[in-house]
């Protein structure tokens, strides 16, 4: 499948392995950055740095912030419903909590909310389980062996997020996180472990401890899985392939509901709730700055959108994670996620004629922007597309730790890219930085509560847990902790109070005038709900 050139520069990569296996085996990795090193390469490489790719916003609750400008573009986009159309006093649904998205944080708070005693309704606008749960694959920290700990853990959380982490949401995570490993392997979760039962833990990039537990490398289908049946079990309702289009308050603008929209029939359908959790996911298909994403097709913001138009502030917005290792080549799967886990157990990162250019493991911002300067130094590899990328050399994996690793501990990446003829147990890959995850997101509190009472958000929909980058492992242990907190929470909160009064959509109205004072004359629509790949003629 490797073009003759491509070809030519894999004779490179394996006339230096031997010597720098050699290297690895001494404990001689590749130099890492010094901190000024990081910061410079941040702020010549990396995506988030590029200026005229982000604009202002001129209204709502982040005012004068500046966004990416496709985000920005849905945040100050016309409602998909006029609120004066709207009958809210025709109730379909009438619940304690409504969750918003079928995702692992969806499915860990429905399961928390009904344990606790709420009657729970997920709403989904495709299948239960269609999010980017399913699609993680290296793994899920916690700090649960002995020479670890989750103040450790703590400060690997806080330095990778550049010290911008909300400190309370990090603390509830890192303390939280041995209870929830326990608490998924109890549900049935199918860990590696060791003959006698113990954990199975590697390094990830930025981490300092080997805490990270997987699941061979379908880690986030195996939690999604143990989720979604855990979520039947308990027979808690699961409306599909309809999406919230906007939040519905009550007479003390409190969170009471949303409206829904039927994705096959675009019937208008109106959920009324106690409280309602948004845990709609990410935004790797608004695909900012026309990169690739390894996210799933539903993954559009629109919990954003829904939040910032109920007036509820958003943290962090204008950063974005780009994995440094998408893949580059094939074009088939172009984009697609070639996990963290596979650098973590020996692959290394070369560029074209066989060097390595940075340590393998270096945070994920720093790790992409060093692959881009990399590519624009002129040492990537072209593909046939017009595209670059580098090499990271996956055979060093079983050179290392013996023949039968990649088929044991990665076999779906290794059987990804088998179907494309590439063997990565003797070939090198090509990869390239892809759009993966959203580190900004919904402002909350410790209860997992955003600015709108009763409205919490749980998953990547939130804001200020990983601060300006996420370390691997970090995102399926907070759709986890927080997932379940804001299920105790909704739920909590709910058993306290009444069936809401005076169902409105006025902070709408009070959105299209503040667009409309504000000059914005606009086509665009939000939420997104889905990406549209239909090709321009």
């Amino acid at each position: 499948m490797y073009s003759k050139e491509m070809l030519e520069s894999i004779k490179k990569v394996e006339a230096t392995r031997e010597e720098r296996i050699k290297a690895v085996l001494a404990g001689n990795h590749p130099r890492r950055m010094t901190a000024e090193e990081k910061e410079q390469v941040l702020l010549e490489n990396h995506p988030d740095h590029i200026k005229e790719q982000f604009k202002e916003l001129t209204i709502g609750p982040n005012k004068g912030e500046k966004v990416p400008l496709e985000l920005a573009d849905l945040l100050q986009a016309n409602p998909r419903i006029k609120p004066s159309e709207i009958d809210l006093s025709k109730i379909d649904y009438d619940v304690d909590v409504l969750i918003i998205g079928g995702g692992g944080a969806g499915s860990a708070a429905a399961i928390m909310a009904n344990e606790n005693g709420a009657d729970v309704m997920i709403v989904t606008k495709l299948r239960h389980g269609d999010a980017n749960t399913m699609m993680a694959e290296g793994g899920i920290q916690a700090a649960d062996k002995p020479n670890d700990s989750p103040a450790q853990h703590y400060l690997d959380v806080m330095g990778g997020g550049h010290f911008k982490n909300v400190p309370e949401l990090v603390y509830k995570l890192v303390n939280d996180a041995p209870i929830c490993i326990k608490w998924l392997n109890d549900l049935g979760v199918m860990f590696d472990k060791e003959p006698d039962g113990t954990m199975v833990t590697t390094h990830g990039g930025g981490t300092s401890r080997k805490r990270m537990h997987a699941c061979k490398d379908y880690s986030g289908a195996e939690i999604m899985r143990v989720l979604r049946d855990e979520v039947q079990n308990r027979k808690i309702p699961v409306v599909d392939f309809t999406s919230a289009i906007e939040i519905i308050k009550d007479k003390d603008g409190k969170a009471a509901g949303a409206v829904l929209m039927n994705m096959e029939t675009n019937e208008i359908l109106i959920a009324r709730a106690k409280t309602v959790v948004i845990a709609t996911g990410g935004a790797g298909r608004m695909h900012y700055q026309g990169f690739p994403t390894s996210n799933h097709y539903g993954a559009t913001a629109d919990g954003l959108v829904l939040a910032y138009r109920a007036g509820a502030p958003l943290l962090y917005a204008h950063t974005l994670q780009y994995h440094p290792t998408g893949a580059a080549y094939p074009s088939q799967i172009f984009g697609a996620l070639v996990t963290e886990k596979v650098r973590s157990i020996g692959a290394q990162l070369v560029n074209c004629d066989g060097e390595p250019f940075m340590y393998s493991l270096e945070t994920r911002d720093v790790c992409a922007s060093g692959v881009i300067r990399e590519c624009r130094k002129g040492k990537g590899v072209d593909t046939f597309d017009g595209g670059k990328g580098v090499w990271l050399d996956s055979p060093m994996i079983d050179i290392l730790h013996g023949e039968g690793t990649i088929e044991k501990r990665i076999p779906a990446m290794m059987r990804m890219y088998l179907k494309y003829g590439i063997d990565m147990r003797k070939q090198p890959i090509l990869i390239y930085p892809t759009l993966h995850y959203q580190n900004g997101g919904i402002k909350i509190g410790e209860n997992g509560m955003s600015d709108v009472p009763n409205l919490f958000v749980a998953g990547e929909a939130v804001g200020g847990i990983h601060g300006e980058n996420r370390l691997m492992g970090n995102s399926l242990l907070d759709i986890i902790v927080f997932g379940r907190n804001a299920g105790v929470n909704a739920a909590k909160e709910a058993k306290s109070m009444n069936a809401p009064e005076g169902l409105t959509l006025g902070h709408v109205d009070s959105f299209i005038k503040e667009m409309a004072d504000a000059g914005i004359v606009t086509d665009k629509v939000s939420p997104k709900l889905l990406p549209n790949y239909a090709r321009k003629v």
